[in-house]
């Protein structure tokens, strides 16, 4: 049938399931200090489900993040323990570690994000740290066409494949968080478009125009009931967030395979997407035909 490549599941909600102190606005930064090993332990879970490609824990280790914590002079070490803890989890000759760029100051606020000039020495900076210990570069939860622009140019300048992930308007899937159209990234060019962190049901719209960029395409949207208000203020934590009861693992599977019968081959899950959700994904796209790559 068809090769599709299985990404894993929401690593830093994962993280806060598995430890019992509250969420900060760095949680899955703190937990590699808090508790080591864990990472790795939840990269081997999501390996261990099917998925072939871990994300690195390096989302939040953008300087400009670390700024007013503990951890402001800690970047360097932090890397590495996010890259350590997904290489060593790897134990098949399939698996792939994608170095994870997230935005710079907060996400799904495109209203803050940094003019071009700005960005882009920071996303280059953070591409080149990745770039000697993994297999691709994957910049996520994009919402807007700077946000695009800028973290694209910054990633280019290594020599990895770079995929850009978009996060889509929970009621439109055709639009990015900014309100602008997806249709309006076309012009650029990263080696796979993927949507990620919005709603499980945002994401056909959003596919249907990512089909019209020629390259490959897919999705991995969260659990969440929505990104609420609260969430967007500064320094939020995923106490303002909430899970929704009706993303089991075998719903959120119908879905995914949905979006592959839509074309998408490259698919996996999001915040509150777990290994138990990947583990189904495998085994329908199995029984399905489908290689796992």
């Amino acid at each position: 049938m068809t090769d599709i490549t299985l990404l894993d599941g929401g690593l830093g909600q994962e993280l806060v399931h598995r430890t019992p102190h509250a969420p900060t606005s760095l949680w899955s930064t703190q937990v590699m200090i808090d508790h080591p090993g864990l990472v790795e332990a939840v990269h081997r879970d999501f390996f261990d489900a099917g998925a072939t490609i871990a994300t690195a824990n390096t989302y939040t280790v953008h300087a400009d993040r670390l700024i007013d914590t503990r951890f402001a002079d800690q970047q360097e070490p932090l890397i590495a323990a996010a890259l350590n803890a997904a290489l060593s989890a790897r134990h098949a000759p399939n698996h792939r570690v994608a170095g994870s760029i997230g935005p710079l100051i907060a996400s799904f606020r495109p209203d803050t994000h940094p003019d071009l000039p700005t960005a882009v020495p920071l996303y280059a900076d953070l591409a080149k740290r990745l770039a000697p210990s993994v297999d691709l570069i994957i910049c996520e939860t994009v919402a807007s066409l700077m946000h695009a622009e800028a973290v694209l140019a910054g990633a280019r300048q290594t020599n990895l494949p770079v995929w850009l992930s978009v996060t889509l308007d929970d009621e439109d899937g055709r639009k990015l968080r900014s309100g602008e159209q997806v249709s309006t990234l076309a012009h650029l060019m990263p080696d796979a478009w993927l949507a990620n962190c919005s709603v499980p049901e945002a994401m056909s719209a959003g596919l249907d125009v990512l089909a019209t960029f020629g390259k490959p395409y897919g999705a991995y949207a969260n659990g969440f009931t929505e990104i609420t208000k609260d969430f967007l203020k500064a320094k939020a934590t995923v106490d303002a967030l909430s899970a929704r009861k009706d993303i089991t693992p075998e719903t959120y599977a119908d879905t995914v395979l949905q979006w592959v019968d839509q074309g998408a081959t490259i698919v996996g899950g999001c915040c509150e997407i777990g290994p138990n959700h990947i583990r189904e994904i495998a085994r329908r796209l199995n029984a399905a035909g489908h290689a796992i790559v």
